[in-house]
């Protein structure tokens, strides 16, 4: 019996006597709704990161709005080959400039050069040529440890905090038991000269944060505080001291100032525009780094009690099950303290919960007011950001749904937290306990894919940020009053990054097309090549 069966978008006649359990399935989806999303959110999402661009007088701001793509391209794709043109529809955005001095808005639409579509079959069409983009397998952020053992058999620690864009942290262990922190791969200092310059300052903190462990106090050691010839101390504070350490390994030659290395440290690890984690990148620092985990199966020195309740969560001297575990990190308890054969040791977690039970367990008439559908967060959230926003929100009689709503970014941040610098230094003194697991960092549970949409959104992000530097400039230049926002604008470092990225980028390739199946593996080829690859 001939019956029709869907092959991807086409309805094609099959003459086969047993019917297709399965149909087809498109083969390349991921790179087509990986494409398909650039387009919808992909590229607003560059544009807000750039967005606002302000003088250096901060009285002229330049704002990207909106952003629209023609749906018919100039020629088809059968003339762009036939022509030896691009396939491309023109780009527009809605640029708002506004003067502070006179309060007057300007609203224009600026064209900012073609760019490039993707056709039906998940290929481009660049200068006549077709070409497929490569998806690329890299690393994925998040934070990663390893063991090694050295001649004396001595099993010594590593790890990397890794975000998707920004400076990584790695810290090691030495012989000696003493543990390092290198900040972007510069030279190494003691991990306590970068907890002091994250504001956990004196001995004693560091003591009362992490056990009186002979590593601890290994470290602590060789952070000694500076002092001149005199026996006076250099430094008004141990902050000080530290963030001028930091200064000097990170930027050699520079006259050092307290000022300008907490400018540097905060652009470093706190500016979203600098250090991004993304999505996969929070989700993986608060899996790895969640206190549920390590404290499963081992036993509190004391009660741990819920700070809102004053309910009795875990039993001094019992284990704790995987229930407790989760009830615990939920009910906003960041340290727990266990019984180590002859010690304690304090286990810290990154300070992160679910937001529904942890509701339950801070105010019950909040959480009755909580709108799981209006307001879904599917990750954990910050427990100190959030703490403070139900505070104000308890004092203004705000709209608990709407608040959390407006705050989402800051209760799921993209960038490093002093808190989960704090969770991995605790991570890395608890390896030498077994509390806690090593990484294979060559498991492809921690390897990611960067598809045609992503890389895209990088190589934008790289021709935004040349923009923004000549829009600053020409700001300076030109006569407030009478500036437009076209004036400001030169679409070259956009475009020419775009050209770069599909004429010669590794990662953008000649078609295989000798048979249909070499087509199809190539668009569905991976490669460990390419920027931020090998």
């Amino acid at each position: 019996m001939v019956h029709p069966v869907q092959m991807g978008k086409r309805t094609r006649m099959s003459f086969a006597h047993i019917e297709e359990a399965l149909a087809v399935p498109d083969l390349i989806e991921v790179q087509k709704n990986s494409y398909r999303y650039f387009l919808k959110e992909g590229l607003r999402e560059v544009l807000a990161d750039v967005s606002p661009i302000t003088d250096y007088s901060e009285s002229l701001i330049l704002e990207f709005t909106d952003y629209s793509l023609d749906d018919k391209p100039k020629y088809t794709v059968e003339k762009c080959k036939e022509r030896d043109t691009t396939y491309a529809a023109p780009l527009k955005v809605t640029v708002r400039l506004t003067n502070r001095d006179t309060h007057e808005i300007k609203e224009s639409e600026v064209f900012m050069g073609d760019f490039p579509l993707m056709t039906e079959h998940g290929t481009f069409i660049i200068n006549g040529a077709e070409r497929v983009i490569v998806s690329q397998l890299v690393r994925s952020p998040g934070v990663y440890y390893a063991k090694a053992i050295d001649k004396t058999g001595m099993a010594l620690y590593s790890s990397q905090m890794i975000p998707n864009r920004g400076a990584w942290i790695e810290y090691e262990t030495d012989s000696n038991g003493i543990v390092f922190a290198r900040i972007d791969r510069a030279r190494k200092l003691p991990v306590t000269v970068l907890l002091r310059a994250m504001g956990v300052e004196t001995d004693e903190e560091i003591i009362r944060l992490f056990g009186d462990d002979e590593r601890v106090s290994a470290t602590i050691t060789r952070d000694a505080p500076s002092v001149n010839d005199k026996g006076e101390l250099r430094f008004k504070s141990r902050k000080d001291q530290a963030l001028i350490e930091i200064y000097n390994k990170l930027r050699p030659g520079e006259p050092p100032s307290v000022d300008s290395a907490t400018n540097l440290i905060n652009s470093l690890f706190f500016d979203p525009k600098r250090y991004d984690l993304a999505h996969v990148g929070r989700y993986k620092y608060n899996k790895k780094l969640a206190l549920a985990l390590r404290i499963f199966n081992q036993v509190p020195v004391e009660d741990v009690v819920n700070p809102y309740t004053g309910e009795v969560l875990a039993e001094a001297g019992q284990a704790i099950s995987r229930e407790q575990a989760e009830n615990i990190q939920n009910a906003g308890v960041n340290m727990v303290a266990v019984k180590m054969d002859d010690r304690e040791l304090n286990i810290i977690g990154n300070n992160f919960a679910f937001i529904k039970p942890f509701l339950a367990n801070y105010d019950p008439e909040l959480a009755a007011q909580y709108d799981e559908e209006a307001v879904p967060f599917s990750e954990r959230v910050h427990i100190p950001t959030l703490v403070e926003l139900l505070e104000r929100v308890k004092e203004d009689g705000m709209n608990l749904n709407q608040a959390l709503k407006e705050a989402s970014k800051k209760l799921m941040p993209k960038h490093v937290l002093v808190d989960d610098i704090i969770a991995s230094v605790s991570y890395q003194f608890g390896l030498f306990y077994n509390i806690g697991e090593v990484d294979d960092i060559d498991h492809l549970g921690n390897r990611r894919l960067r598809s045609v949409g992503e890389l895209l959104q990088n190589q934008i992000r790289v021709g935004l940020s040349r923009l923004e530097r000549v829009v600053k400039e020409r700001m300076a230049i030109q006569d407030i009053d009478k500036v437009r926002p076209q004036d400001l604008i030169n679409i070259r470092p956009v475009s020419a990054a775009i050209k770069e990225f599909f004429g010669s980028s590794q990662l953008s390739q000649f078609m295989d097309q000798p048979n249909p199946l070499a087509e199809l593996t190539h668009k569905r080829r991976l490669s460990a090549l390419g920027p931020g690859g090998l």
